[in-house]
């Protein structure tokens, strides 16, 4: 979605990383927003290191609801969850009820209807993109979709 195409109704989600505006998470989402017509989309948020933790410790207080995050903060988010899935890494975060809840999508990776044990970091990466459209938009998983979204 280009910028000119966001509307007062457009849903909004943020990604946020060095790179978030050209990033692969960005990409697929935005791609399954476009092929499913949901008036959704994710902004980027690119960002350093050295404003991390000021964003993470005022993003209760914006009007961000949801995140994805890439690679990059995936372990450093948790020190500032509320609560979360996992101790390891978490993928998005939700803010529910002024609270900062941090989600890890492997288990529901590992309970899609398919063999994932050699699927590569990006079919993985379409994959989880479609479990967050899904949970936050309604959006259909279409995992035979998968190889076509990966250009």
């Amino acid at each position: 979605m280009r910028p000119e195409e966001i509307r007062p109704d457009t849903k909004l989600a943020t990604i946020i990383g060095y790179n978030a505006q050209t990033g692969r998470s960005r990409r697929y989402f935005n791609t399954l927003m476009k092929e499913q017509n949901i008036n959704a989309t994710a902004i980027a948020l690119n960002i350093k290191d050295e404003h991390f933790g000021f964003t993470m410790q005022n993003l209760a207080k914006s009007k961000v609801d949801k995140m994805i995050l890439e690679p990059e903060f995936k372990e450093l988010v948790l020190k500032y969850c509320d609560s979360s899935n996992s101790d390891l890494r978490v993928d998005i975060i939700e803010i529910i009820d002024g609270k900062i809840v941090g989600i890890n999508l492997d288990d529901e990776l590992k309970n899609l209807p398919l063999d994932i044990s050699l699927w590569d970091l990006n079919m993985i990466e379409v994959a989880k993109m479609m479990i967050v459209a899904n949970r936050w938009y309604s959006a259909k998983i279409e995992l035979d979709n998968i190889p076509l979204m990966i250009k």
